[in-house]
């Protein structure tokens, strides 16, 4: 009868790197491009509730130019311009990126994340070299394994 050795199991990070390749290179900026046209959708949006909203001030007010209204009309303003910079400052984060993926070289890798998984360590393992773990994908594909699994 065997008999098994004390062990643990351990959750690590793994770094997740892609090659990159034509295919890999369009999806990405597909999908920043989906996110720069949801941000230009919720802007247009943005300007059009708060011209709704100035709108519905001016006409529930009995003298347009009592300074109340004038004072909730630059409310409005004040808000809807915050949140216009919001989105426009993730706008230009994601155009960044975009050029960043752009400028890209065939073949190199570049880091896509990390995801969690377990691993066993046993009595005299190494466990800095067990925690030193990457998956190399090319186009969705686990391509290499690298480390001590």
């Amino acid at each position: 009868m065997e008999i098994s050795k004390p062990h643990l199991l351990l959750k690590r990070a793994i770094n997740v790197k892609v090659v990159v390749t034509p295919r890999w290179k369009e999806e990405v900026q597909q999908q920043l491009q989906a996110q720069i046209n949801q941000l230009d959708g919720q802007l247009q949006q943005l300007e059009t509730q708060g011209q709704r909203m100035i709108a519905e001030v001016q006409k529930q007010s009995p003298q347009p130019t009592d300074p109340t209204v004038s004072q909730q009309i630059s409310n409005i303003q004040v808000q809807v311009n915050q949140r216009k910079s919001e989105i426009l400052e993730k706008k230009n984060q994601i155009l960044q990126q975009l050029q960043q993926v752009q400028l890209l070289e065939m073949e190199q890798e570049v880091n896509q994340g990390q995801i969690e998984g377990f691993f066993r360590v046993e009595t005299g393992d190494n466990l800095i070299r067990k925690m030193q773990v990457e998956v190399l994908l090319r186009d969705g594909i686990i391509e290499e394994i690298r480390g001590d699994v």
